[in-house]
């Protein structure tokens, strides 16, 4: 049988909300990286549709004072080889920056042809004063699913880290405020340190570095920065969580143990409270058969009642007992009963033997056989007869009224005992119905958990 094991299941949790966390702060990274599939797809849409309208050119440039140029092309006519013709190709302030170009130089390139009558625009320097362009920097960039395993893994990794920093071995015993706030500075120290170990794209070189590897002026990257700071948080909350609840749960353990205390010791009280009751009515029988000078009676007297006694003191701190077992405990008391009424006390017993091994508070036909012997008159011409039967999981037990012409004193202790026994053990409550005739109490039977 496997065994519960508090630190494991921690570990579980931890991942579970490193993972969520995990995937929570890079929700931004993951829909960028989508969109920036798009655009990388329309993007290269939009360069093969440009190369195929650019012409190439050759020309001298020259550069204004405002820092835009002009590339003067000549071109052979058509329909005249002999004139010459000069085009202009407009080039702007950042491709002259971005190439470094400079007045008089003789550029060839490819140029956008003219768009509602403005003249054409210079795209892509190709030589300049006849020496090669190097082409522009394409970023090498890796593949997207490397990129984003390596923030995932690295988060994910922070996480887990700094969520156990505040969980583990922390238990109800030892969580104080002090070792809280230990803890808590403890996350904040560790993510400092693993700060420069986050990965972060250069855009530049389209490289995943580390920030360690960066210079002292770009050691502060604030996306990750952000992400950092939103996961200490997270740790810290369900660090203060995780403790409350411990100690709730070292409350909730407590009072259960204080319960379970108290239903015993009430129980012993209830239990206690039958003693002294069926030991004085007992005391009263003996004596009365001393008086007789009966010495068979009396011996079986005595026998009966040690029976009845020691099987008190065995099964009184026994919350429960099993039907066979207290029928058999009825006999014995029955006996008693009638060594002093003769044949003037009965049992008729009609139990299904299917429920002899159910079970029931220890005691329970003790005070209401005493009670029927104690609030009746018991005669030959009206003997007592004491019905016990099964009547599905319920067990009844009943007998006729025949109040005495002078009725003992009554506390009613006896049923509010048993009616109390049966409320802290079985859970339940007895039906008890009285008429004019008849006295008869209903009790439900627990099934064993054996069966």
């Amino acid at each position: 049988m496997l065994k519960f094991n508090p630190q494991r299941s921690t570990f579980v949790v931890n991942m579970i909300i490193s993972i969520v966390l995990t995937l929570i702060v890079n929700f931004s990274y993951l829909i960028t990286m989508i969109v920036e599939r798009q655009q990388d797809t329309a993007n290269q849409v939009r360069r093969e549709q440009i190369m195929r309208i650019t012409t190439e050119s050759e020309g001298i440039l020259h550069i204004s004072r405002d820092g835009y140029g002009y590339l003067l092309c000549e071109s052979t006519a058509t329909e005249n080889p002999d004139s010459i013709i000069v085009d202009s190709v407009y080039v702007n302030n950042r491709k002259i920056r971005s190439y470094n170009l400079n007045n008089g130089d003789t550029i060839r390139c490819t140029v956008f042809p003219s768009r509602n009558g403005s003249s054409p625009s210079l795209d892509e320097v190709l030589t300049q004063n006849g020496a090669e362009i190097p082409a522009p920097v394409v970023y090498d960039r890796p593949r997207h699913n490397q990129d984003m395993a390596v923030q995932i893994l690295y988060y994910f990794i922070l996480s887990l880290i700094l969520l156990t920093i505040m969980t583990v071995r922390f238990d109800a015993n030892n969580y104080t405020s002090k070792r809280y706030f230990i803890r808590t500075a403890s996350v904040i120290i560790a993510t400092g340190i693993l700060y420069l170990f986050a990965p972060y794209t250069n855009w530049m070189t389209g490289q995943v570095m580390f920030i360690f590897r960066n210079n002292a002026q770009h050691m502060f990257d604030w996306m990750v920065m952000l992400k950092c700071i939103v996961i200490v948080i997270v740790s810290i909350l369900y660090g203060r969580i995780y403790g409350m609840l411990l100690v709730q749960q070292k409350i909730m353990l407590e009072n259960e143990h204080l319960r379970n205390e108290n239903l015993q010791s009430r129980y012993n009280m209830l239990l206690g409270q039958i003693s002294p009751h069926f030991f004085f009515n007992s005391l009263n029988s003996l004596s009365m058969l001393v008086r007789e000078q009966d010495e068979d009676k009396t011996l079986a007297y005595i026998d009966q009642l040690s029976y009845t006694f020691r099987y008190i003191i065995q099964n009184g701190q026994t919350p429960k007992s099993t039907l066979a077992e207290e029928m058999e405990f009825a006999h014995a008391y029955g006996e008693i009963f009638k060594v002093r009424y003769a044949d003037k006390f009965f049992f008729d017993i009609d139990i299904d033997p299917k429920y002899k091994h159910w079970m029931l508070p220890s005691l329970t036909l003790q005070p209401l056989i005493g009670n029927a012997v104690k609030h009746n008159t018991i005669t030959r011409k009206l003997p007592l007869h004491i019905i016990i039967r099964t009547e599905g999981n319920v067990l009844i037990v009943s007998n006729r009224k025949a109040p005495k012409l002078e009725p003992e004193p009554s506390t009613g202790i006896g049923l509010k005992n048993l009616r109390s026994r049966w409320q802290l053990i079985m859970g339940c409550d007895i039906e008890i119905k009285e008429t004019e005739t008849e006295f008869t109490v209903r009790m439900p039977l627990q099934k064993p958990i054996t069966d």
